[in-house]
């Protein structure tokens, strides 16, 4: 696109740490976010970040949630006044924090409303649906993957998975990277996407007890699944993996043997560690990368969604074209995480391995 016209990357703030960051998320309706990840000690460090007249402040000190290191989190499951925080660990603990009690304590240890073992090792992801975002259909849930290969669903309400996607007997379990929540429309709909390190992308149909619904090879390790939407009906889903290439699929039509249609990208010279919808426009997403890159893509539908199939007739999907708005280089070390806010169009939180917190502006993105 001209490039006058085209959205800038502008970073607002950016502030050292002294902890390795591992994963952040914007509190709902709210100037704040959080940061987590595992001191220098290997303890669980949770941090709460305000803007305030364009400085970074931290109304709430650094958090000793245990002697676990903090993998991954997710406001999803929680509504905006509740505003409690799900997170992973290295330990394969899965614990929501109160926000607001722990801001009293001065201790998200002493926090915790909720806590079960997930994981036999590292829960290397969690998402939640039903909460602060999106149309609330059915309960408030949460998902987690684990580096055995174990991908469970949660209600915070019971201390056991309503659902447990475990590997066949006899059969270790894939190190599962990524999931994320799909297909939450109604209340009774509702799907989880889960990637692999072997590549293997599985979609579990959780109205039909978690069976496999469609699974396919994406060749490299997948590192981030994300729906565009998770509270509509299944449109698409992009998949970054290992070795520079993101996958976008056309979920609303499965082929029988073919199943759903896809397009591969190249992109940052490296492993895309992930991808993340504008939650104001699901056809904006930016991609993260090794490099230390952030990318910035537009994905354009084609004038018909399906054609028949050459073969047997039957609809197969049919890919649009995916346009980079801009890219830029911000740090020497891989970002690590990255979310935009639900609240304000364009503005965005995100950590990299060279220990920096960055706060980014996306302009003009209204005009898309």
């Amino acid at each position: 696109m001209d490039t006058t016209d085209a959205p800038q990357m502008i970073e607002h703030i950016n502030s050292s740490l002294d902890f390795t960051p591992h994963d952040t998320k914007w509190v709902p309706a709210s100037a704040r976010f959080i940061c987590c990840g595992v001191s220098t000690s290997g303890t669980g460090v949770l941090n709460v970040y305000e803007l305030s007249r364009g400085k970074l402040t931290t109304p709430q000190k650094i958090f000793d949630i245990g002697p676990i290191g903090l993998r991954c989190a997710t406001f999803g499951a929680s509504n905006a006044q509740m505003r409690h925080v799900a997170v992973g660990d290295f330990g394969g603990s899965l614990s929501i924090v109160d926000m607001e009690r722990a801001a009293a304590v001065d201790s998200a240890s002493d926090s915790r409303i909720f806590s079960v073992k997930a994981s036999n090792a590292i829960v290397n992801a969690i998402d939640g649906i039903s909460g602060s975002t999106g149309k609330s259909h059915g309960a408030p849930e949460l998902v987690t993957g684990g580096q055995d290969g174990l991908v469970r669903v949660w209600d915070p309400r019971v201390n056991h998975p309503v659902v447990s996607l475990e590997p066949e007997d006899g059969m270790s379990g894939r190190d599962c990277w990524t999931v994320a929540f799909g297909d939450s429309f109604n209340d009774e709909e509702r799907c989880v996407a889960a990637g692999y390190d072997n590549g293997d992308l599985k979609l579990f149909d959780l109205r039909m007890g978690g069976n496999v619904r469609w699974e396919t090879n994406c060749t490299n390790g997948v590192t981030s699944v994300e729906f565009d939407r998770a509270d509509i009906e299944m449109n698409k889903l992009v998949v970054s993996t290992l070795e520079s290439r993101f996958r976008i699929f056309d979920m609303r039509t499965q082929h029988p043997k073919h199943g759903f249609t896809h397009a591969s990208v190249r992109a940052h010279r490296s492993t895309i560690w992930l991808a993340r919808h504008l939650p104001q426009n699901r056809d904006i997403f930016i991609t993260c990368g090794g490099n230390g890159g952030i990318n910035l893509y537009r994905y354009q539908y084609p004038l018909a969604r399906f054609k028949d199939h050459p073969d047997d007739g039957l609809p197969i999907g049919a890919m649009g074209t995916t346009e980079l708005l801009n890219s830029r280089i911000i740090s020497t070390q891989p970002i690590t995480s990255f979310d935009w806010s639900p609240d304000k169009e364009g503005l965005s939180c995100l950590s990299s391995l060279d220990q920096t917190l960055r706060v980014y502006i996306v302009t003009k993105l209204a005009k898309l």
